[in-house]
């Protein structure tokens, strides 16, 4: 019985396999797979994404700390570059199975963890986005507080005006979020030429009053490559650990993009050049604040201060914007998914977003932030590095294991070949568990440091071979005769291929 329908590269279930699975504890509204009409997301979409979650506080200063470590503007600038073009890799093969079949990331793990075991890596991926939430929020919150403070002189003398704000705006991206991915994509579309706009307007504000300055003249402090290499390794796994939480739920996404060849060109140019330039446009303008002001002032919210009250006031929209758009794309949407994969009959998206943003302020971010900022920010991202196993076993399952070809419908059954063993893959759990261990060795055992230097990147493959390994002879898998039983392959449409 044909279940589900391939034309151009998009899989969608037929009206009578959504009838049948409908009523599945297992399946929603936000759930489900798209259909083919909701495939809207372009090439566009997919840039403007990036470039709002790229233009924000932590990537315009994230070269500040690599030349503080000793290295000159282009060995950083060359690192995170390098480091986005690497977490591409599994953000673009990630990307395929949300565009092929329109299913979310908490379904996308049902695939390789089961229906019960998607818990595990979707709630890891949730608990790491969530602390990040609060985090941004209150970043958020206190840039927008300086900048008023330093606009209008009565308001730091309001009673609770930070908590105030905070408030505000963490109401404005729990609505925003509220609303869905739909939401996200018309908030990237304003946010990323508002911002990007403002980001060179103010590099030729640097470069016309002080030329280039010092720092992009400063030479590296390192004399060997080893001495390099050091600092190298560990950096690169920071800036991987960046958007490594993307690369897991990118299908959130994806399941939007009119076909793979958009959101893939889209993808691979918008992340790392982004990154790149807004890291640079960071380190001229802050070489340029030396020779302007006497220091180097790497927080741009402290240099908007600087300002005259109009310019705060514009200064203090665009990093709100800045702000909301990151903070909703990268850190609301995967939590929300995983609350609402917990109970799909009960728990919608939104209310999912609603309990992220309550989790969000138990954590209380602003006793973190003023206690234990480093730590915590060191704990996040080695968090966010060690989940580089559970990258790993989403490509191998999707791209080794199953070769691009699932039942579609299965992953809404509850006793479907998805299930496994009472809806755990334990093969999943093995492989993961390897995953996170070997790198592990490296902060017991001093000889093996270069384990842990490179946790994710380790990981990743570790976990990917132990999976595929484990895996290889899985009843769960279709062979491509069950596939084509299954599956009604229609001609690509002449009238969109002269579209295209």
């Amino acid at each position: 019985m044909k279940t589900q329908i391939e034309q151009n590269g998009i899989v969608t279930l037929t009206d009578e396999a959504t009838k049948s699975v409908s009523d599945s504890e297992l399946w929603n509204d936000d759930l489900r797979p798209t259909t083919e009409k909701e495939h809207t997301w372009t090439g566009l979409n997919f840039a403007t994404l990036w470039i709002g979650m790229c233009l924000c506080i932590p990537a315009y200063t994230m070269a500040s700390g690599m030349i503080s470590l000793g290295m000159n503007w282009w060995q950083a600038i060359g690192t995170i570059f390098l480091g986005n073009v690497i977490v591409l890799i599994p953000i673009l093969l990630n990307s395929h199975a949300g565009t092929k079949f329109g299913i979310p990331y908490p379904v996308f793990a049902r695939l390789w963890f089961g229906s019960k075991g998607a818990h595990i890596p979707s709630m890891a991926r949730a608990v790491v986005a969530a602390g990040w939430f609060g985090i941004n929020t209150w970043i958020g919150t206190t840039a927008i507080d300086v900048l008023l403070s330093a606009s209008f002189p009565a308001w730091k003398n309001l009673t609770g005006h930070t908590a105030i704000i905070f408030a505000l705006f963490w109401a404005l991206n729990v609505g925003v979020a509220y609303k869905g991915p739909q939401a996200i994509k018309v908030l990237s579309l304003i946010a990323a030429p508002v911002v990007g706009l403002s980001a060179l307007i103010l590099m030729i504000w640097a470069f016309t009053n002080a030329g280039w300055g010092p720092i992009l003249s400063t030479p590296s402090k390192f004399t060997t490559t080893g001495e390099f290499l050091k600092v190298f390794f560990p950096t690169l796994t920071g800036v991987i650990a960046f958007w490594a939480t993307l690369a897991l739920n990118i299908p959130d996404f994806c399941r939007y993009a009119k076909n793979q060849k958009s959101q893939m060109i889209a993808q691979s140019f918008s992340l790392p050049l982004t990154m790149s330039i807004f890291s640079f446009i960071g380190i001229a303008v802050t070489s340029a604040t030396v020779v302007i002001f006497g220091t180097a002032i790497w927080d741009p919210v402290q240099l908007l201060a600087k300002f005259p009250p109009f310019i705060i006031f514009l200064g203090t929209i665009i990093i709100a914007m800045a702000s909301l758009t990151i903070n909703v794309g990268a850190n609301i949407v995967a939590p929300a998914r995983a609350i609402e994969n917990l109970y799909p009959k009960r728990i919608t998206f939104g209310i999912g977003a609603l309990i992220t943003g309550v989790f969000a302020i138990l954590m209380q971010p602003w006793f973190i932030m003023s206690n234990f900022g480093n730590y915590i920010f060191g704990w996040l991202g080695t968090y966010a590095a060690l989940l580089g196993p559970i990258d790993g076993i989403a490509i191998a399952d999707y791209w080794l294991v199953r070769r691009r070809k699932m039942a579609l419908k299965e992953l809404y059954e509850p006793a479907g070949r998805y299930n496994y063993s009472s809806g755990f893959n334990k093969n999943g759990v093995y492989a993961l568990i390897i995953g996170v261990a070997v790198p592990v060795l490296g902060l017991l055992v001093p000889g093996l440091r270069f384990l842990w230097d490179n946790a994710w990147t380790f990981g990743l493959f570790i976990s990917m071979f132990a999976y595929a390994y484990l895996m290889k002879n899985d009843q769960s898998v279709l062979s491509p005769g069950e596939y084509e039983a299954i599956t009604q392959i229609q001609a690509p449409d002449p009238m969109e291929r002269l579209a295209k």
